[in-house]
């Protein structure tokens, strides 16, 4: 469980004209010029700090939080994930693709592994490694975090880079359940993305099968 970030530990939240990534940069870059109205900048975590559950995701969508400002709102994949948190009791309201649609995350955070959007949603894994930290300090900054649901296997590595973890020992897989040495837990789902429904490696009722199996788990 977390303790809660320490004193002097770095923010959960890069700023909004991040140097660390030049690619990424430059991308931002290229699309504030084409497109103003966008949020074009790195994409701040949803939901309370005070939730028993993370989610990790891989990037800002182009065209979904990139465009939004919000994770996983805009895209198909927000379609799945967010429809899933408020069937599970994990949101409320209704969710309209929009950051005004008035949805309220209510036992969940979300925050992405990378949180600038990258060229083809491929990030490189210097730029996994240069937004690190903000994951290390998102996991720390919740004191009541009990497990993390990682959505997909870029996301799963960062996780457990972040928080120190040998990978070789927690490999992933979706539906898996990880103890971890520090008292979390650490839970796998193929990422809901539309290539992943479409193709049938992720269906609705797979997904909602990991939630089923996390509930236990976030209480107390």
């Amino acid at each position: 469980m977390s303790a809660g970030a320490p004193a002097g530990a770095a923010p959960a939240t890069p700023p909004r004209d991040c140097p660390l990534c030049p690619r990424l940069a430059a991308f931002r870059a290229r699309q504030r010029a084409a497109f103003p109205d966008w949020h074009n900048a790195p994409v701040a975590s949803f939901g309370p700090r005070e939730a028993p559950l993370l989610i990790v995701g891989l990037a800002p969508g182009l065209r979904g939080a990139n465009r939004t400002g919000r994770p996983f709102t805009g895209d198909y994949a927000g379609d799945l994930l967010y429809a899933t948190l408020l069937r599970q009791g994990f949101a409320e309201g209704r969710y309209g693709a929009r950051p005004d649609d008035g949805l309220r995350l209510t036992r969940c955070r979300i925050t992405n592994t990378v949180r600038c959007v990258p060229p083809e949603n491929k990030p490189e894994p210097a730029e996994v490694a240069a937004c690190r930290p903000f994951l290390a300090a998102e996991i720390a900054s919740m004191p009541r975090l009990r497990a993390v649901l990682a959505l997909g296997a870029t996301a799963h590595a960062g996780v457990l880079a972040a928080l120190g973890c040998i990978r070789a020992r927690h490999p992933f897989a979706h539906g898996a359940l990880h103890e971890l040495a520090n008292g979390l837990l650490l839970a796998d789902s193929y990422h809901c993305s539309r290539y992943n429904t479409n193709t049938g490696k992720l269906t609705t009722a797979m997904f909602e099968a990991v939630f089923t199996a996390l509930e236990p788990r976030l209480d107390g």
